[in-house]
């Protein structure tokens, strides 16, 4: 049995088939292949205006925390006699931007909508008094005032 070269396994009209079939799945694959899993990250909540409420007190902590994309949320830990409330503020460049801080000890008041994240209470603040200054982060229907791109 001789073997003849010159004619070819498959028909011209197949081989091209199959290129375009490899080449469409090619194609089609490699977008979903080079997109990184995005990590599940949980959004700042959104603001509750039914939920608004003031509280008063002094700061016990004053901490940066990863919320959502931001790794740099300011957190106060307001001290109420015994009991500790999360306050969260802005992200640090908008606090930096508007040349304010945060000590511990300091007294504040705080007008925010309480809502739950990640299984605690915490206030979000709107409205934030500190000695004869009055700082808002967010507008009347508390959506924040800060780009959220840049957090400025």
């Amino acid at each position: 049995m001789s073997l003849d070269l010159q004619r070819p396994i498959l028909p011209f009209g197949s081989i091209k088939a199959l290129f375009r079939v490899a080449l469409s799945l090619l194609l089609w694959a490699t977008p979903a292949l080079s997109q990184k899993a995005q990590p599940e990250s949980p959004r700042l909540p959104s603001y509750d205006l039914q939920a608004e409420m003031k509280t008063k007190g002094e700061i016990d902590e004053v901490n940066l925390l990863s919320v959502g994309a931001r790794k740099d949320f300011t957190e106060l830990i307001l001290k109420q006699g015994e009991e500790k409330v999360q306050i969260y503020v802005c992200p640090k460049p908008f606090e930096e931007e508007m040349g304010i801080s945060f000590t511990k000890g300091d007294q504040i008041a705080v007008t925010g909508s309480k809502v739950k994240y990640e299984g605690a209470d915490v206030i979000l603040a709107r409205e934030l008094v500190k000695g004869e200054d009055t700082l808002m982060f967010r507008d009347a229907k508390g959506a924040p005032v800060w780009d959220p791109r840049t957090g400025k």
